[in-house]
């Protein structure tokens, strides 16, 4: 599995989060709401790319922050 994106992902995610001016408890929260159990531990985890998401938790992250799938995946140059 290539770590790079998993860093890249959490990256998109904490960018996300904070364009949205939500904190990770509140992300997490809006998460746990869409029935994907998941911690700010966890989430705070995926955004410095040392977790990696599951399938569930990538459709309920992007539900949460409101965006499309594309927008997680963007990688910058």
């Amino acid at each position: 599995m290539d770590k790079r994106y998993d860093r890249i992902f959490g990256q998109n995610i904490r960018r996300l989060r904070n364009l949205a001016g939500i904190t990770q408890e509140q992300l997490a929260a809006r998460m746990q709401i869409a029935g994907c159990d998941i911690t700010r531990s966890a989430l705070a985890k995926i955004e410095a790319g040392q977790r990696h998401l599951y399938p569930d938790e990538i459709k309920a992250v992007r539900r949460a922050l409101k965006v499309e799938y594309a927008d997680l995946f963007v990688e910058e140059k």
